[in-house]
């Protein structure tokens, strides 16, 4: 019986075995097996952590950076704005929303990734997704509040019914809610967020960064002093050191350091900032961070020691052309106008080179006029104090149709006329930037023809003509003089010289000439520090 039942099957499986062999199903398997999917697939490159808004959780499509010096998504911060909601981020700190400029070094940075890693540009979320998200978070963040209370309160009344307990023990009842329940975050994320790895997978880190942050997050004083003068010395010759240790971890550790309210480690911290500022690579990510807002109050406020490394720290961030304009907006120029001023030499010195190279920037330039700088560079020139600095910030200046009205309005052209036919004493360098200046007020119309041949412009070009020695200054005394002596159509009619010089009318004419001037003084103006 069993042999009988063995042979059936061996029959069967053998009929089986023919059907499966059948043309038709070959062909089905070739066909299934051609039209299969690769089994692996592609691995998708996370992006970097300063590509993702603090807020959405999204890599940004129209990224802005605002007066703290974050960087966060359009739409994100308009919703929290709206909604009169300041978020707390993952580091601890709180942005400020008052002033959004758009972050255009940012957009492109997130472009470049993109199609490096054939990755779909993203796209502007739409208000309503980020309108409840915020409401999210804020409803998430009152109840883990509400939540903590609550656990603090019962934990209280368990440990002690009588609410006799000593202070010890409030302290340790606190230490623990505070432990099982953070403090609420930017930790919920909608379900359109792109995932992102924390900055500990996204950043290389050493063992070495790795004892540095730890030391400075300690809540020893003289731990993070024995850190920042180990950290300051390292990063002041060594580069290699600079490029590898300036991580978001650690200039969010500086970026609290710098407004330590303790002398010494609030100086070493700002000296370890100018260090790493000193690297070309470093220059946006440290503004992006976050740290020129206290870098500026540390200027305004800190001890000189402090103020001298914080002028040293915005004119090294000042010379990347990405964050000129974001340092106007987080409002460095009137603490910088301050310093130049009344600081020591080294702040005076290093508040000079900021605001020349700030000024380079036409939205800066404006803020620069509009808070009264002008009379006040000025007056420096008239008075000698660091003239040729001075005179080289006004040639910025003077590029601008308020700034050139600005001079004029202070005898600027007389300054300039005593400064070139003064005597021999006066350096050849100051009297190239006195014919610099001369030029883009030459651009003033009228008004300024009126000025000058008041003060005798003609007769102290010629004198200084022969003593400058560049080039560059003759070719643009030249075009001072073609335009004095040329025959213009404004000189054909009847002119009262008079009136125009009482009046700022003319120097609000032919502003054309500004991006002629203002294209020679980009490609130049930068070589003569």
């Amino acid at each position: 019986m069993e042999i009988q039942q063995t042979l059936k099957l061996m029959v069967h499986h053998h009929n089986r075995g023919k059907e499966n062999n059948t043309p038709k199903l070959k062909w089905r398997k070739i066909f299934t097996l051609q039209r299969s999917p690769p089994s692996s697939k592609p691995i998708q490159t996370p992006p970097p952590e300063e590509f993702i808004c603090p807020i959405s959780g999204n890599l940004m499509a129209d990224p802005v950076i605002v007066s703290s010096g974050h960087s966060f998504e359009r739409a994100s911060v308009q919703s929290c704005k709206d909604l009169n909601f300041t978020p707390q981020l993952s580091d601890g700190t709180t942005p400020d929303f008052s002033t959004v400029i758009p972050n255009l070094a940012l957009k492109s940075a997130i472009s470049k990734w993109c199609h490096a890693s054939s990755t779909l540009l993203p796209q502007p979320p739409h208000r309503s997704l980020t309108d409840n998200l915020v409401r999210t978070l804020i409803f998430s963040s009152s109840s883990r509040k509400n939540n903590a209370n609550e656990l603090v309160g019962e934990r209280m009344l368990t440990a002690n019914p009588s609410c006799s307990s000593s202070s010890s023990s409030v302290e340790s009842i606190a230490t623990s809610a505070s432990s099982s329940t953070p403090p609420a975050q930017l930790t919920a994320k909608p379900s359109f967020c792109y995932s992102s790895p924390s900055s500990s997978e996204l950043e290389p880190t050493t063992p070495e960064a790795e004892e540095f942050i730890s030391k400075l997050r300690s809540n020893q004083v003289f731990l993070i002093e024995e850190s920042l003068q180990n950290l300051r010395k390292l990063t002041r010759t060594n580069e290699d050191s600079r490029i590898t240790l300036c991580t978001q971890r650690m200039l969010s550790s500086l970026r609290g350091l710098v407004a330590s309210k303790y002398k010494m480690v609030q100086v070493n911290a700002v000296a370890c900032v100018v260090n790493l500022s000193l690297e070309k690579t470093n220059k946006v990510r440290i503004v992006r961070s976050g740290l020129v807002p206290p870098l500026i109050e540390a200027l305004r406020v800190g001890s000189s020691e402090a103020q001298e490394h914080a002028s040293g720290a915005l004119f090294s961030l000042a010379l990347e052309d990405d964050n000129k304009t974001a340092i106007g907006v987080l409002g460095a120029l009137p603490p910088l106008i301050h310093a130049l001023r009344v600081g020591t030499e080294r702040t005076r010195h290093d508040s000079a080179l900021a605001l020349y190279h700030l000024s380079m920037v036409q939205s800066n330039r404006t803020k620069l006029v509009k808070i009264g700088s002008v009379p006040v560079l000025v007056g420096m020139v008239k008075s000698g104090q660091m003239t040729g600095r001075v005179l080289m910030i006004l040639g910025n200046l003077g590029c601008g149709p308020d700034g050139r009205a600005a001079m004029l309005d202070v005898d600027m052209v007389e300054c300039l006329v005593g400064l070139l036919a003064g005597s021999e004493s006066v350096h050849g360098s100051i009297k190239e930037s006195c014919v610099a200046v001369l030029y883009v007020l030459s651009h003033g119309g009228l008004r300024f023809k009126a000025l000058a041949k008041a003060a005798g412009v003609v007769e102290a070009l010629e004198k200084a003509e022969k003593e400058v020695g560049s080039q560059r200054a003759k070719e643009k005394a030249r075009r001072v003089f073609e335009m004095m002596k040329g025959k213009e159509e404004e000189e054909e009619e009847d002119v009262d010289w008079e009136e125009l010089l009482d009046s700022g009318l003319g120097s609000r004419s032919h502003n054309q000439h500004d991006g002629e001037f203002g294209g020679l003084n980009g490609t130049t103006s930068s070589s003569e520090f």
